[in-house]
């Protein structure tokens, strides 16, 4: 008799073990070392492109100056025998009148340069100029009214205090404007009727100067712009220009925090109020003792500080200290081509170049 046939067996179930050994077996696990870190890769250090730019820039600004000083009737090997000091009548030309038309042309674009950056900063306005806002309008209404009264045949500081005066009266409107709230386009306009008021002032001191031939021509000259007849003491009313800048180029990361806002820099323990004063301050000293020395010259410190944004970035700290190296060279170019186009004023000049970048500027930002 056979045995019965064994029960089938079932699955055997799968062996799940218990949650605290599994909990033990994790942190008794033993760690394994991590891998070590790759190598990195090396990245090129920020001063080197830092110094790569400042070399272009003043090998550029060089270019310049040299073709600044040899550009005239003197042709260049007559130039380079006025350095050397084998041809008196050139080293004359060269000391006397060549090398003082240079230095009051970079000092002039250095000042008005800048000045377009710092107010760029202060209003937080990219559209805002010492041109467009009328500050150059006011030195020169301040510069041709002393002209007229006969201050100036005086006293050479004279045209250069009325300018600075006249420049703060235009920064004051401005000012109290912007803290009414004016936007961008309020500004603008304010400007455009700042300059219109300021320039019936400069034309008013003309119309009664006709009868004097002497100050009669001086005022055009302001009215102008131009570089005809710099001398040294041109170079000193302008040399002020160099202690402004100085005190600017330490203000640029406090402008970078400024430009944030009020309160982010106020948190960061910058001291807004005096920071305020001390770019007002520095911007219309600037512009003025500019315009005291070239007359009234527009569109620089529109046009240098927007193109510095677009190949550098928008840190001020940065852009200090090449405002004004490009403005120097900005109007250094425009004095060159006025004096190869015959002779054109360095504002006519001005105007024609920035005039359309700035036309440009407006589609750029609506």
């Amino acid at each position: 008799m056979n045995p019965p046939p064994a029960a089938p067996e079932s699955p055997a179930a799968p062996h799940v073990a218990p949650v605290a050994a599994q909990s033990n077996a994790l942190t008794t696990a033993p760690v394994v070392p991590a891998a070590p870190a790759a190598p990195a890769v090396p990245v090129a250090k920020p001063r080197a492109s830092i110094a790569l730019h400042a070399a272009a820039g003043g090998a550029l600004l060089a270019v310049l100056a040299a073709a600044s000083l040899a550009t005239g009737d003197f042709p260049l090997s007559e130039i380079w025998r006025g350095v050397t000091g084998d041809d008196p009548l050139a080293a004359t030309t060269l000391r006397d009148i060549r090398l003082p038309r240079l230095l009051v042309t970079m000092l002039a674009g250095a000042a008005l340069s800048a000045s377009g950056l710092v107010m760029q900063a202060f209003f937080r306005n990219s559209l805002a100029s010492p041109g467009l806002l009328g500050v150059t309008a006011g030195a020169t209404a301040g510069a041709t009214a002393a002209i007229a009264l006969g201050l100036a045949a005086q006293t050479l500081l004279a045209v250069p205090a009325a300018a600075i005066l006249g420049a703060f009266a235009a920064t004051a409107a401005v000012l109290a404007l912007s803290r009414l709230g004016a936007g961008t386009e309020r500004l603008l306009l304010s400007g455009v009727a700042l300059n219109a008021i300021l320039g019936a002032v400069a034309s008013y001191a003309l119309s009664g100067t006709v009868q004097t031939f002497e100050r009669n021509a001086q005022i055009l000259f302001w009215l102008l712009g131009g570089l005809e007849g710099r001398t040294w003491e041109h170079v000193a009313i302008a040399a002020p220009v160099v202690v402004c800048g100085a005190l600017l180029c330490r203000l640029g990361r406090p402008m970078d925090l400024l430009s944030a806002g009020a309160d982010e820099a106020r948190s960061l323990g910058v001291d807004t109020a005096a920071l305020r004063r001390e770019l007002v301050v520095l911007s219309t000293v600037m512009t003025a003792l500019a315009t005291a020395v070239v007359g009234p010259v527009g569109f620089v410190g529109l046009v240098v500080p927007h193109i510095l944004r677009l190949l550098l970035g928008a840190e001020n700290r940065r852009l200090v200290p090449w405002s004004l190296a490009g403005g120097a060279g900005f109007l250094l170019f425009c004095d060159i081509v006025g004096r190869h186009a015959g002779n054109l004023r360095i504002g006519i000049v001005s105007a024609l170049l920035g005039g359309p970048f700035f036309l440009w500027l407006l589609r750029r930002t609506a």
